[in-house]
């Protein structure tokens, strides 16, 4: 037992609390200093007796995450108070009415924001998802809730340390499905790099401890190529009398690895790992000019990329991000990425919305910025989203990121539009009914049909016709949440008028049948037609799907037969799932539970994991256990949206099991090399081989290996032989059978 210094516990609190109040104070009007006092007191007598995982008093984290709004957001008063009071009505006896009256409406309904819902949830539906929706659904009042549950998250991230493994994987990937995401459209850069470094130290500490290694190790050479780089820029910018920052930025872990993990390359050949800012200082109505005055001057002294030219400061970006991207080749060959801006913004990079604010006067343009936008368009899709929270969250995920394509109307207006938008896409941001009757388009006056994918530039006349009815393809055609929720609306006046012909149809069959048609012969005819709920029984009767003769063999086979609940209509969460554990005799390897139990489970085949990966296992609806590789592509979304089916599960010392993966093998062709390669895998290591096939084209050839290996550990020395062999040039390790 930790003995705990009460005193010197409540001299830290103060002190954090002081340091608190001076950053603010910039901030700060008269009489707000009151109110935080008042509201940091209701929190620690709340908070009061209340420790976190890691032993620390709770009230640490509301004033950390108060901190986090000041300092990283550039958040006022309304915003410190709600994050000092954010855990009040969901971990204490407060509730949001007592918030109300001593704090007022405004504080009342972030805090609500920002409470989890409690209570049971519905078959299907998922407690973290529809937390996120209730969350977002305060957006359309108040952007700060977003703006504070960000600074949670991140100070959550920050303390993960001190939580169990399977939390750590949760909280992690939801954060990397959900949060940085979100971060980023709100131009928060800096906070979504840092969460995505945490995501990777939890998920991957071995790859994130690896790269900061190299990252340090060539932190001098690179320290010295920066000096050296911008010595010249330095001298010519100096003859402007321009006020001016440069600062090399190195590329965050995550992004660094994401680049080898998308083009299969080590750490020495990501050649962009930093970037050099140059920040000039001149009022907001030279910024343009300015800044390429400088792109001018880099220019001149290193030959630029003409495909790597970003112009954001013509075009901004939709979250109000501008800069202007050049990528230039250095005296010794590499490739350097150069980002010009001013400090205004710079500012709005760093801090995103609430920057945006602090500079809103300034912009003489009467035109709403692209954050602003966006905000709108997140809050029509609120207001008209009646889908699940698990098809909300996927629908407002897909508006999150930032990749962008921008077209024009037959009059010139500029519409931006997620990348991979369509034709149909652009008819619906015109207008509900243009998109509903769309027929095709007109691009840059040539004929494309409603699935054409937009370009950069591309002018789009949308051709309607009144006879044009939306359909259940259309949902494929196109990636805004405003042209699916349209759709989908339209499908669901048609399949209502269908599902009502249907039961009409039923009730005269049913009468026909002499039998009374009530509610429980409803649920008879459900179960037996096997139907997850009434309205798709009926709409399967109203479509034809289930005709006259099946209804007829219900009745002479089932209507003696008792209703049965359908079997797994209840998920149970991990918890549940555990106390019931079926414990199964075997030599397998896998150790999961709390108990850390030998147990039935499948391997998923989405991520193939063996022995000596991390790994998680999931509660299944209708498979029991499946495990998963934490690196696997699908689990980020298990781990958001059903975290509470997560249970843990790691690998206990090894037995001799051969464990299927697929290595793909890269190379230049010669004679003997397939030799060399089964060599190898099969005298060498005496690994079995399932199948392998090669294809060659122009004396390159591209392989795939199926083999057995026991682990992790037999497979890295596979790997590592065969990336000896002459003429071998890769070899990766593939996900899935496919």
């Amino acid at each position: 037992m930790i003995a705990i210094d009460v005193e010197e516990e409540n001299k830290e609190i103060v002190r954090r609390y002081r340091q608190l109040l001076r950053h603010a104070k910039p901030l700060l009007k008269e009489n707000d200093s009151k109110l935080i006092r008042k509201a940091f007191n209701t929190a620690l007598e709340a908070h009061s007796g209340t420790r976190r995982k890691s032993g620390e008093p709770y009230i640490f984290h509301p004033i950390a995450v108060a901190k986090i709004c000041v300092d990283e957001i550039g958040l006022g008063t309304t915003s410190i108070i709600s994050a000092l009071l954010h855990d009040v009505v969901e971990d204490t006896e407060w509730t949001i009415k007592d918030i109300e009256r001593d704090f007022g409406k405004k504080i009342a309904r972030i805090i609500d924001g920002l409470t989890k819902i409690s209570g049971v949830f519905e078959h299907g539906s998922s407690q973290q998802a529809e937390n996120f929706r209730k969350m977002l659904l305060t957006l359309s009042e108040d952007v700060r809730v977003i703006l504070v549950k960000l600074a949670d998250r991140l100070h959550n991230m920050r303390t993960l340390d001190s939580m169990p493994v399977n939390k750590q994987y949760k909280i992690a990937s939801e954060t990397i499905f959900l949060y940085a995401p979100l971060a980023h459209r709100l131009g928060l850069y800096a906070i979504k790099s840092e969460m995505e470094d945490l995501y990777l130290r939890y998920t991957e500490p071995e790859v994130y401890d690896d790269i900061i290694r190299r990252i340090d190790a060539t932190k001098e050479t690179r320290n010295k190529f920066i000096k050296s780089f911008i010595r010249p820029i330095q001298r010519n910018l100096n003859d402007l009398n321009l006020e001016y920052i440069i600062k090399g930025r190195p590329k965050s872990i995550y992004s660094i690895w994401n680049k080898m993990k998308k083009q299969g390359i080590p750490f020495e050949e990501v050649y962009d790992l930093f970037a050099i800012r140059v920040i000039v200082d001149v009022p907001y109505e030279n910024e343009k000019a300015a800044c390429w005055q400088v792109y001018s001057i880099v220019t001149d002294f290193y030959k630029p990329n003409p495909d790597r030219l970003r112009d954001w400061i013509s075009t901004p970006k939709a979250n109000g991000y501008e800069s202007l991207h050049t990528t230039v080749m250095a005296k010794n060959g590499q490739w350097v990425e150069v980002q010009i801006r001013a400090r205004r913004m710079d500012d709005i990079a760093e801090k995103g919305y609430a920057a945006h604010w602090k500079y809103k006067d300034n912009e003489s343009s009467g035109n709403s910025s692209g954050l602003e936008q966006w905000i709108s368009k997140v809050r029509d899709m609120l207001e008209q989203n009646d889908s699940s929270a698990l098809e909300f969250v996927d629908d407002f995920r897909g508006n999150l990121f930032n990749d962008e394509v921008f077209a024009f109307t037959p009059k010139g207006d500029l519409k931006t539009l997620p990348r991979g938008a369509t034709a149909l896409d652009f008819a619906f941001e015109i207008h509900t009914e243009v998109g509903a009757k769309c027929i095709g388009a007109k691009v840059n006056q040539r004929l494309v049909p409603i699935n054409y994918a937009l370009k950069n530039g591309d002018q789009v006349e949308i051709l309607t016709s009144s006879k044009q009815k939306p359909n259940d393809d259309w949902l494929r055609f196109v990636v805004t949440s405003k042209a699916k929720s349209k759709i989908k609306d339209e499908l669901k006046e048609d399949k209502k008028h269908i599902a009502d012909e249907g039961k009409e149809i039923a009730i005269r069959k049913l009468k026909h049948f002499k039998i009374d048609p009530s509610n429980e012969v409803f649920e008879k005819l459900r179960v037996y037609f096997d139907m997850p709920n009434l309205f798709d029984l009926f709409y399967k009767i109203g479509e034809g799907a289930i005709d006259n003769k099946d209804l007829r063999r219900f009745k002479d086979h089932k209507m003696d037969a008792p209703i049965k609940s359908r079997p797994n209509t209840k998920i149970p969460d991990a918890k549940t799932f555990e106390k019931e554990l079926v414990k199964v005799k075997s030599d397998d390897v896998l150790l999961i539970g709390e108990d850390m139990d030998v147990i039935d489970y499948k391997l998923a085949k989405c991520c193939n994991p063996i022995p000596g990966d991390n790994v998680f296992g999931f509660v299944t609806v209708t498979e029991g256990i499946k495990v998963h590789r934490v690196s696997c592509p699908n689990a980020p979304e298990l781990l958001a949206n059903h975290g509470h089916r997560v249970v843990k599960a790691k690998w206990a010392s090894q037995h001799q099991s051969a464990f299927l993966v697929i290595l793909k093998i890269i190379g230049t062709d010669r004679v003997g090399l397939i030799n060399d390669v089964t060599g190898i895998i099969s005298d060498e290591l005496k690994v079995n081989m399932r199948s392998m096939a090669i294809d060659t084209d122009s004396g390159i050839f591209e392989g795939e290996i199926m083999l057995y290996v026991n682990d992790t550990r037999h497979l890295d020395l596979l790997i590592n032989k065969l990336d000896k062999v002459e003429g071998v040039v890769k070899v990766t390790r593939r996900d899935s059978q496919e």
